[in-house]
Formats: structure tokens, sequence, C-alpha cells
């Protein structure tokens, strides 16, 4: 699946959970593509270097420490891109988690079946 495709179906999704979640807020359907750009850029840069920062901590948790790895970039991303707002850490918890799963769902079933 392309990138941009990717981005897109990311944004759809910022905004859908922005729209059920009490603790999150887009102005925009452009914002949602802001904050999806944002957070891929965040999860290849800045992602890799909390998660050996953090690696001791990730092996003792058996991985559930990436949770609030994840989190933590929602929380950058609140920070960088305006329009978009995190209530709460919890509510960035959630929402990863529930943009991770919704991720997931999605782009599982578009891959092409061999």
């Amino acid at each position: 699946m392309s990138l941009i495709v990717r981005l897109l179906v990311t944004a759809i999704l910022v905004t859908l959970l922005a729209n059920f979640l009490g603790g999150v807020a887009v102005d925009s359907f452009m914002t949602s593509i802001v904050v999806a750009v944002v957070l891929a850029l965040l999860n290849l840069f800045v992602k890799p270097i909390l998660v050996l920062f953090t690696l001791p901590v990730t092996i003792f948790t058996f991985g559930l420490f990436l949770l609030f790895i994840n989190a933590i970039i929602i929380m950058l991303c609140n920070e960088l891109v305006d329009g978009f707002s995190v209530v709460n850490f919890w509510s960035a918890l959630l929402f990863s988690i529930l943009l991770s799963i919704g991720q997931t769902l999605v782009f599982s079933f578009s891959k092409e079946r061999k």
C-alpha cells in the first residue's frame, strides 16, 4: 500500500477517534492529515530512541511499556500540532491503543491475497 494511502487511512482514523473519544479533539480533516504525518515522522525518528533507552523496562514488562511509549509519542504530537488536543496521558494511551488496533484491522484487510 502506498505511503499516501496509509497516511490518509491514519488521518481518517484520527478523525473518527477524535469524534468518539472525549479527551481528544481535532479541528479539521486537514489537521488530521498533519497529525498523521507528524505521527509517522515521530514513529520513524523518535520512537526507536525511546525504545532503546527504555529497553530494560520494556523487557522487564514483557513489552507492555511500549504502550506508554506510544502514548508519549501522542503527547509529543499534541505539543507539535496546533489544532490537535489531547487532555491527559490516559486519553493519549487510550487513543494510541485504539489507533493501533484500527490501523492493524484496516491494513490487514487491505493486504493482497495470494
